[in-house]
């Protein structure tokens, strides 16, 4: 069992605390304790749980959700995740830490993940902190060092079923830097090319830098799953490796293109398997099936409008002087708003 494990074994295991709040720079270190917070708390099955999202949540839901009397004498979970306290104005952190004091029969679930060791300090993070700590747990997680690393990748390897060769997790590393929930992801996208057997360094480096089909199609997941701050993080580290906007774009438009073909694939009861007979796609069906995992999320009408944004980016690229990234930038927005309107 690691410290990290230990700590939170401990702090689950006082009696009658009202309030886990995790805060780290490592966005897996917090999600994964919040998790592990909530099942505990959720045994038994005589626990109603309620999840208000950040950066910035409604402090009204939460006082409603924490103070609703139940006839049962049900216990309200209350989780929220991905709280900023810089997002939040001083009156909902002053809501938010009185809440933390006044409850009954409710338990406080909340995590954040700040951008660097600087922003914890800040006044309003100190407040939520303190506050926390005063009324539960405040439990913070330090980014882990390399040994801690590779045993994290070999555990979520073995969790996926695949092995690592030497070498693979100083690779991963070099490749993603120490970010847990950028390993995590980066190994199970590993993982499925590799077809769950071995991921070498080989891989990584021809799944990584010189495969940035492989980014966009992370990029992508962002942007489906609303996390447009990730995806442009993503799209500034495309760039930063010197891929060029109109690559970029190629990859992108050729992911979306994949998607589209798999939903009308889909509306014809079409498999991953026929779809790429249809098309003429060459190798495995992998990149299809993927595919249309995402494309299930979108409606058609979504999908031909983030092609024809697409379509015009290109156009941009090729015949306007203005900057490459700062184009793909706005259409990347554009997509993000195009996927929040059905």
């Amino acid at each position: 069992m690691s410290f990290r494990d230990m700590q939170l074994e401990r702090v689950l295991a006082q009696p009658g605390c009202a309030v886990f709040y995790f805060y780290s720079t490592q966005e897996f270190l917090v999600r994964d304790a919040a998790q592990k917070a909530v099942q505990h708390l959720m045994q038994g099955g005589d626990a109603e749980l309620t999840r208000i999202e950040g950066p910035s949540p409604d402090i009204g839901e939460a006082v409603a959700a924490a103070g609703t009397i139940s006839l049962f004498g049900t216990k309200r979970v209350v989780e929220m995740p991905r709280v900023e306290p810089a997002a939040m104005s001083e009156k909902d952190v002053e809501a938010l830490c009185d809440l933390m004091h006044s409850l009954e029969n409710a338990v406080m679930v909340l995590t954040t993940v700040f951008k660097d060791d600087k922003a914890k300090t800040a006044k309003k993070a100190k407040l939520l902190i303190a506050a926390a700590a005063k009324a539960g747990a405040a439990l913070e997680f330090e980014k882990p060092g390399p040994g801690a690393v590779r045993d994290f990748l070999a555990a979520r390897a073995q969790a996926l079923g695949t092995r690592l060769a030497p070498g693979t997790a100083d690779a991963l590393v070099q490749r993603c830097g120490t970010d847990l929930y950028t390993l995590e992801n980066e190994l199970a996208k590993l993982a499925a090319v590799c077809g769950y057997t071995e991921v070498t360094p080989a891989l990584v480096q021809q799944m990584g830098t010189l495969n940035i089909e492989a980014d966009v199609f992370e990029m992508v997941r962002f942007v489906t799953a609303n996390q447009l701050p990730r995806a442009l993080h993503k799209l500034s580290q495309l760039l930063a490796l010197q891929n060029e906007p109109i690559a970029v774009t190629a990859a992108l438009s050729g992911t979306f293109i994949d998607m589209y073909r798999m939903k009308l694939g889909a509306a014809q009861r079409r498999p991953a398997a026929m779809v790429m007979k249809d098309f003429v796609y060459r190798g495995s069906d992998w990149r299809l099936r993927k595919a249309g995992e995402s494309a299930a999320k979108y409606t058609r009408a979504q999908l031909e409008r983030i092609l024809r944004i697409l379509t015009r980016l290109d156009a941009a690229l090729k015949s306007s002087a203005a900057d490459g990234a700062a184009l793909l930038e706005t259409a990347l927005c554009e997509i993000a708003l195009a996927v929040q309107h059905t």
